[in-house]
């Protein structure tokens, strides 16, 4: 039997950062995964989605050509060529994973993976051991009873990526990040698109002047929104899709060519061995201390399958923590309240920290100040003036409560934000910082004017 020091199960943006900090610190180090290395991030979601829009963008940028005095005649897109574009980039980022694990020797174990008591693993038949075993198996889309995925008429995100040709008409279930960028591509595309959102307004986590903002952009472009609705049933006998929606005024039929499930995740718990080990899960997640200890001794789980928000980034944070831990370093918990969220749509939205709600709720005296990037230079150079920064800091100790933007590239400016939070910044540090000119990040200092009542250019 092989022994290790660390074993990680899983190999997306959780495992393999974790399984790289656990061989820099000198454990002896192997990772098992059962399909490709990267996980679902970098094969399935983060990077290849990322790739598809940004093919969108550059057929908008085609499209409207003339707004920037250029002449572009027959402008069409390639599908195939597109998705193909796509998954080339993925399956180079997975390569670069591959590398990754030579160069810092950590072994793969390739199979799946299924925990044993007495901290050990069986891979397809193989036993391994290890002093400690890292869980972090993710999450795939979840299913509804109203919405049951055949791959082909009723779809998840992973389909949606690699569809053999391109549908005239889809609906969109769900608006949070997958259910917006699979939107917005579709739509740039040449889809027609509906989206159907259960709560009163669209990325329902955003602060509401962001959603409304945002809804506001996406009717602009073409896509069709229902608030406050429900899909009941899809019938799939015919041609296309037939979807019952419930909403306030009662039901409604809507058709399409295909029907895209993005009603959040389910974690990859089944399977793996948990209950023969004896660890405790709850609502569908791992339970775990602050150091992502299981309640079983060397055991532990991070990412998707922990209480945590689910994302990427989140999941690279808990496994650093996790491993420094047991290397003996002395580690801060990780501040779950400081956690960027980014959606990659047209117009992006970034956020981090508190909504304006929450801020209310939580008995906070408020400064507020919003800046539009229609004042912005940079953004009317670039033509894109849709959207805004907003800041929210407490009156009292001028703390910088939450940050949350919409518009251009708005996702490369929030860290700027995530950042100063931690660092404990003031409204006013953040105003006498000097900022770039023209830049859209600038928009960020103007806003923390506007809060101060000391902008300029408003």
């Amino acid at each position: 039997m092989s022994k290790y020091d660390i074993i990680v199960l899983g190999s997306g943006p959780g495992g393999y950062v974790t399984a790289i900090r656990a061989s820099q610190l000198g454990f002896k180090t192997a990772i098992v995964e059962k399909e490709s290395l990267g996980g679902v991030c970098l094969n399935w979601g983060c990077i290849p989605t990322k790739a598809l829009l940004k093919s969108a963008q550059v057929f908008e940028y085609l499209k409207h050509a003339e707004d920037y005095g250029l002449k572009v005649e027959g402008a069409d897109k390639d599908f195939d060529a597109v998705v193909k574009r796509s998954r080339n980039v993925a399956e180079g980022m997975s390569k670069g994973v591959q590398f990754l694990m030579k160069k810092n020797k950590i072994d793969v174990i390739e199979g799946f993976g299924k925990l044993k008591p007495g901290k050990k693993i069986d891979v397809d038949g193989t036993e391994y051991s290890a002093d400690h075993i890292i869980v972090a198996t993710g999450a795939r889309s979840r299913e509804l009873p109203s919405l049951p995925q055949d791959g082909k008429k009723i779809i998840g995100y992973r389909k949606a990526m690699t569809l053999e040709k391109q549908p005239k008409s889809m609906i969109v279930v769900g608006s949070g990040a997958i259910g917006c960028e699979f939107g917005s591509f579709y739509n740039s595309m040449g889809t027609e698109v509906t989206i159907v959102e259960y709560m009163p307004n669209i990325v329902p986590v955003e602060d509401e002047e962001v959603s409304k903002q945002f809804e506001r952009s996406l009717k602009k472009a073409g896509i069709k929104i229902m608030t406050e609705a429900s899909v009941e049933s899809v019938d799939t006998s015919g041609e296309g899709v037939v979807a019952t929606v419930k909403t306030k005024k009662g039901e409604e039929k809507l058709e399409a060519d295909i029907v895209l499930s993005a009603v959040g995740i389910k974690t990859n718990i089944e399977g793996i061995g948990l209950e023969d080990v004896g660890i405790i899960t709850d609502k569908d997640k791992v339970i775990v201390n602050d150091w992502y200890q299981t309640n079983m001794p060397g055991y532990y789980a991070i990412g998707d399958i922990t209480p945590g928000p689910a994302l990427a980034h989140v999941a690279s944070a808990e496994g650093i923590i996790c491993v420094e831990k047991i290397a003996g370093m002395h580690v801060e918990k990780l501040d779950y309240g400081n956690i960027p969220g980014c959606t990659y749509a047209s117009p992006e939205i970034a956020s981090v920290g508190m909504t304006e709600k929450q801020a209310k709720e939580a008995g906070y005296e408020l400064k507020i100040g919003k800046f539009p990037f229609s004042a912005s230079g940079k953004a009317s150079a670039a033509g894109n003036k849709d959207g805004f920064v907003k800041v929210i800091f407490d009156a009292k100790y001028g703390e910088w409560l939450g940050c949350h933007m919409i518009g251009a590239g708005v996702t490369d400016m929030i860290a700027e934000a995530v950042l100063g939070r931690k660092l404990e910044t003031t409204g006013h540090e953040v105003l006498k910082a000097v900022h770039p000119h023209p830049t859209m990040s600038e928009a960020v200092m103007e806003a923390v004017a506007a809060a101060y009542d000391e902008v300029i250019h408003l």
